[in-house]
């Protein structure tokens, strides 16, 4: 698509129901490989990256399957391999996600160094320096981070720069240490505090998430939960937006409006 063509003059009205959002989603289908049982994610919106990212799980031997109301089971004891290939990872940057996971749970991953990104360089080097800091071994080949480890070590981490993906890359890894991990300069997005909700949900001990310090203490363990993903706050800002530009009045239902706050107060 070049364009989109929109012919303006016309007040929005009526109601609609906000999708869950992407970017929760995605790191929460990557925490399934935690799981050492069946999990089901509801919420789940409906986009290529949702796509992309049960392939690569299905890739690697994950069973999925997708019930009546489209939420998504994961089943990791039919996983066969932990290697994320490139022709999946260079279309989707988040695929890098599997990689605590695979870690923490399996000892080893082998992950495509992503791509697919326009918006600019986003090394993944936070990523990397963070499970060595927990002492995985890391080393890069033919494009690939090949990463193993023991069971991996509570650490003190101090992000140089705030990254979501690092933030939630190294919780979920964190989730199954051995001993405390503390990160700084942690993300504070709403997505990360949903990916933690649903790890504690899972059976891990983690605080301080939507704050710059967060705190896991890991567990021997995870198991399989139903968790919905939360709704999109992009979305429901779009819509709110939408409306007062254009003098509506909409009702936007499934949403959560703690997480609207910045949006609200624009529009006051």
């Amino acid at each position: 698509m070049d364009k989109l063509i929109i012919t303006g003059g016309a007040f929005l009205e009526g109601e609609i129901r906000i999708s869950g959002a992407k970017n929760a989603a995605l790191p929460i289908l990557a925490a399934t490989l935690l799981a050492d049982g069946p999990m089901t994610v509801g919420n789940v919106p409906h986009l290529q990256d949702i796509t992309t990212t049960m392939e690569l799980l299905g890739a690697m031997g994950v069973r999925l399957v997708i019930d009546e109301k489209l939420a998504i089971e994961s089943d990791t004891s039919t996983l066969q391999h932990c290697v994320a290939p490139y022709d999946l990872v260079k279309t989707m940057r988040a695929s890098i996600l599997v990689l605590g996971p695979l870690l923490a749970r399996f000892g080893e991953a082998d992950v495509s160094l992503p791509g697919g990104c326009a918006i600019g360089s986003r090394p993944v080097n936070l990523h990397i320096d963070g499970l060595r800091a927990m002492g995985a071994d890391i080393s890069g080949e033919n494009g690939y981070i090949k990463a193993k480890a023991g069971r991996l070590k509570g650490a003190t981490i101090v992000l140089d720069i705030v990254t979501v993906t690092g933030t939630e890359n190294l919780m979920m890894a964190a989730a199954l240490a051995d001993g405390t991990t503390i990160l700084e300069n942690a993300a504070r997005e709403p997505e990360v505090v949903d990916l933690a909700d649903c790890l504690n949900a899972m059976g891990a001990k983690i605080s301080g998430a939507g704050t710059s310090a967060i705190v896991i203490e890991g567990v021997e363990r995870l198991h399989g939960v139903h968790y919905n993903v939360l709704p999109d706050r992009i979305e429901a800002g779009t819509y709110l937006v939408a409306a007062a530009i254009t003098g509506g009045r909409i009702k936007i239902k499934d949403v959560q409006p703690a997480a609207l706050d910045a949006v609200l107060a624009k529009l006051r």
